[in-house]
């Protein structure tokens, strides 16, 4: 068993933090790059951290044994929705810690990700789903194809009821939302152009109906793909992607560089925060029931940053409701980033 020394995994991390003013925000949380250095260093490597593995089953039976060189995405895409059953199951504020003694429903959630093919958001069943979406196991994925990987997934997770919801169109629905969410009915009408709300490149996504009364909702993974730029990141889309970033809902991005994904979970300046899913490390064994050695699934280093203007412009928001209220509030935020989406391209 390695011991990591917290204090050196402190010191590494600031040392790295630029020395600014400026907040940092971590999915929906605001820091101090000076004063809340500790706080911010706790919430980052509390996120479920899914890297590149080797020496695990063949995919298929007859499949690769590692994802190295090509699972970056479908990494990802686990991070973005371990991050959502982390929030449903613990909520945001909860903290992972580097000594033990976490909960069973923690450990339940890693189990769903363990590679193996019985996990339900393993690599094997996301590589072997992928082939429904025209992905040959071992191909490269894009961030819409791994959304929709997980969306099907999802149906077989009778644990977490969670609705993956993927928009098509650069556009949300509320009558798409209303059934796997588990309302009891559907909206009968889509709002007017005027009435819905504007996503943050432009396009509409409908309002919430605030008379409408339903008990039964289910926490909700919202994704939207999203194209901003055609080679490179229209600088036009940066500010109103910082502000997903700051939206209590905020569930990461999903992008990277041409080939190489990454999971971005905030922003500093002109910067993003990211984790990197480009380590290889052995697969981990264990038994259905019994905790797990989980300190390779926390990157206990510094977490990388890059410059917004280097993003690819291909990337996927995502954002996570687990009530009505917070679908509700969410809608109304969405519609002041598009207020201030506006006015800025007016100016």
């Amino acid at each position: 068993l390695i011991v990591y020394p917290a204090i050196n995994v402190f010191s590494e991390f600031l040392e790295d933090l630029p020395d600014t003013d400026e907040p940092v925000w971590v999915l929906g949380e605001c820091y101090n790059a000076k004063t809340g250095k500790t706080e911010l260093l706790s919430d980052v490597h509390s996120r479920l951290w899914f890297t590149y593995r080797k020496k695990f089953s063949p995919i298929g039976g007859t499949g690769p044994s590692s994802d190295a060189g090509w699972g970056c995405m479908l990494r990802c895409g686990q991070m973005i929705l371990a991050q959502a059953l982390v929030c449903s199951q613990l909520g945001r504020a909860w903290r992972w810690r580097a000594e033990g003694g976490q909960p069973e429903k923690y450990h339940r959630i890693l189990h769903c990700f363990l590679d193996r093919k019985d996990s339900c958001y393993s690599i094997h069943q996301m590589a072997q789903m992928g082939v429904g979406e025209g992905k040959s196991v071992g191909e490269w994925y894009g961030p819409n194809t791994v959304a929709q990987v997980l969306k099907k997934l999802a149906l077989f997770d009778d644990w977490n009821s969670l609705a993956v919801y993927v928009s098509m169109d650069n556009t949300v629905v509320i009558e798409d939302i209303s059934t796997p969410c588990g309302w009891q009915e559907p909206f009968t009408s889509r709002e007017t152009p005027e009435q819905a709300c504007s996503h943050t490149d432009g396009h509409r996504a409908t309002t919430c109906p605030h008379s409408q009364s339903h008990s039964d909702w289910r926490p909700l993974l919202l994704v939207i793909p999203l194209r901003m730029g055609i080679n490179h990141i229209n600088p036009v889309y940066i500010q109103a992607l910082k502000e997903c970033f700051k939206m209590p809902q905020s569930c990461g991005v999903l992008g990277g560089k041409p080939n190489l994904a990454y999971y971005f979970i905030g922003f500093v300046g002109e910067e993003l925060i990211y984790l990197d899913p480009h380590t290889t490390q052995s697969a981990v064994e264990a038994e259905a029931g019994s905790g797990v050695d989980d300190q390779s699934y926390h990157c206990l280093r510094s977490p990388r940053r890059m410059k917004i203007t280097n993003l690819d412009p291909s990337v996927a928001l995502g954002f996570f409701c687990k009530s009505e209220d917070d679908f509700d509030s969410w809608c109304n935020l969405v519609q002041q980033v598009r207020v201030i989406h506006s006015s800025h391209n007016c100016m």
